[in-house]
């Protein structure tokens, strides 16, 4: 079983887990704070531990979700712990919801992953598992890795892959039908790496792993 679909697998888990705490919420008084909501605090602990450690490794240290989770869960002094939860769900659901779109898993570790023998396997086993974002992006460092290569290995000037590809077209390395292609690929990967999601289709990814494969196997 691949990472990606043990955290899948993960979330499913916790949102159950979640909708367990949820359910023990009972109101509670007391002289000094008046009427609150609060919830087992030990099942809801144990689930903040988890919750925080799977957004730790879906989304990494420095997301927006795992920063948000962590000021969150400590509360404010006017909060009962079923607040504090809550929030938490509002964050965790976003961070799901995100992590299926591709939208939080790092780049640098699904190239280091020791689960594929090259990137373009990593983006293809990305697609199959729905993961149309990410096999986008991964798909397109590929192509822009390899255009760098090209152009070190003719002493063309490393720069932004429009002008890198326009200087191998005018080197007569490949013909203006290959560099409007690329130049097609390039659009779809920064449309991924931004999030414009509705911009983009299934099969354009498809199309995009397909000619990349050709375009190393006819440039090597």
């Amino acid at each position: 079983m691949s990472k990606i679909t043990l955290l899948s697998k993960r979330f499913d888990e916790l949102e159950r887990q979640l909708a367990e705490v949820a359910a023990t919420e009972q109101t509670h008084y007391s002289e000094w704070s008046g009427r609150s909501q609060i919830v087992d605090s030990e099942k809801l602990l144990n689930w903040q531990v988890k919750a925080r450690h799977l957004l730790l490794l879906a989304c990494g240290a420095d997301s927006e979700h795992m920063k948000e989770f962590s000021n969150r869960e400590k509360g404010h002094f006017s909060s009962s712990n079923a607040g504090v939860l809550k929030d938490l769900k509002a964050i965790f659901l976003a961070a799901r919801e995100d992590y299926e779109a591709g939208l939080c898993i790092s780049i640098k570790s699904i190239i280091q992953s020791e689960l594929f023998e090259n990137e373009l396997e990593q983006s293809t086993e990305l697609l199959r598992t729905g993961y149309v974002t990410a096999a986008a992006v991964i798909a397109g460092v590929v192509l822009e890795t390899h255009i760098r290569t090209l152009c070190n290995e003719r002493d063309i000037q490393i720069g932004k892959l429009d002008k890198m590809n326009s200087d191998l077209a005018k080197a007569n390395v490949y013909n203006l039908s290959v560099q409007k292609r690329i130049t097609a690929i390039a659009d779809i990967r920064n449309k991924a790496a931004h999030g414009r999601t509705t911009e983009f289709v299934e099969s354009d990814v498809v199309d995009m792993i397909s000619y990349i494969q050709r375009f190393l196997s006819d440039y090597p």
